[in-house]
């Protein structure tokens, strides 16, 4: 009992620590917030970016990318923001084997057993990428977004 508690535990300070709002990331950096215009304000706290935005502003709005990634061009140093999103995807039904199944003949006076095919629904995790941001010189130059 003491131990199913103590996981308990675990598992919530966990999932509590892994999603934050946009208000606790602002905490985290409340001079770089302040910094901003009332209108980028605004768009932060809606989850709105715009180009123009820092890393911190980025950052406030949709939180810590999924991946970052670097770039050398022509041009310069690029670093991409990429945001993805995890979902499962019904794949359909699949054969997973047999069930025992016992029951009592009354004709005969004895059980019978009995296997049938076993089906379960199946899924497969995917994941998407949603939103690129490219940083040129630290404020976002490109932003991608997926279309449904």
């Amino acid at each position: 009992m003491k131990y199913s508690r103590l996981l308990l535990l675990a598992a919530a300070l966990v999932a509590l620590t892994g999603c934050q709002s946009i208000d606790d990331r602002i905490k985290q950096k409340p001079a770089a917030f302040a910094s901003a215009d009332k209108a980028t304000q605004d768009k932060i706290k809606q989850g709105i970016i715009d180009l123009g935005f820092t890393e911190d502003l980025v950052y406030f709005a949709l939180g810590q990318p999924d991946q970052k990634r670097e770039a050398l061009t022509p041009t310069g140093r690029t670093i991409s923001w990429i945001y993805n999103t995890y979902y499962q995807r019904y794949d359909g039904t699949a054969f997973v084997g047999y069930e025992r199944r016992v029951y009592y003949d009354s004709y005969l006076r004895s059980y019978r057993v009995y296997y049938h095919p076993a089906y379960a629904d199946t899924y497969r995790n995917e994941k998407e990428e949603r939103i690129r941001v490219v940083f040129k010189d630290g404020k976002a130059a490109v932003i991608e977004q997926a279309k449904d």
